[in-house]
């Protein structure tokens, strides 16, 4: 029990992060600062306000960015650079006061928990934003937010009710990739093939 929650923390943190990195930040850091969750203690500079005023305006940025049919692929795309590392960061610091060998394994398990889960995230999106109306856009970017919001929430209240989400998104990203890589591949085609290119 005692390793498992740090274990469910450090995924649920990496694969939340691959989603919303910067809301996941911001509302680590208000939980902290009004005391509503438990921090750990290499988590505590996200109380801070500076830390939570930075957090908060990129956050605010994304939750536009992200609903802008078209541009939200582009914004994921450079993303990648920022989410994957973060997740790991935020999942290594989330157990660092255990030992430095368990952050390292955090930090690897948290990174890949948040590629999964960007790169479903910048699939999905690259299929839906092939749909000429917005509301499937703006309703997929709500689910992410709310879903990124309820994992930290979770994270740090009810770990083991995490580790059973986390392993049904899971089973959900490996049904879910393959798809959505034949998906890409026919959108991909197709652009080449309307801009004059041979498929």
């Amino acid at each position: 029990m005692d390793i498992i929650a740090p274990i469910a923390m450090a995924a649920g943190l990496g694969w939340a992060s691959g989603l919303r990195l910067y809301a996941v930040l911001f509302f680590i850091g208000v939980l902290g600062y009004f005391g509503l969750i438990e921090m750990p203690p290499d988590l505590l500079v996200l109380t801070h306000p500076v830390v939570m005023l930075t957090t908060g305006a990129l956050f605010a940025f994304e939750f536009g960015a992200d609903k802008i049919p078209g541009f939200d692929s582009v914004w994921d795309t450079f993303q990648t650079f920022v989410r994957i590392p973060g997740g790991a960061l935020l999942a290594a610091a989330a157990v660092a006061d255990h030992s430095a060998a368990f952050a390292l394994a955090a930090g690897l398990l948290g990174g890949t928990f948040a590629a999964g889960a960007h790169f479903t995230k910048a699939g999905s999106r690259v299929l839906i934003n092939t749909s000429p109306e917005p509301f499937s856009n703006w309703a997929a970017s709500l689910t992410e937010d709310t879903l990124a919001a309820g994992m930290v929430w979770f994270a740090f209240t009810h770990p083991l009710v995490l580790l059973v989400i986390l392993v049904l998104l899971v089973a959900l990203t490996v049904w879910l990739l393959p798809k959505l890589w034949r998906g890409m591949c026919r959108v991909m085609t197709t652009a080449r093939q309307l801009l004059g290119f041979s498929a």
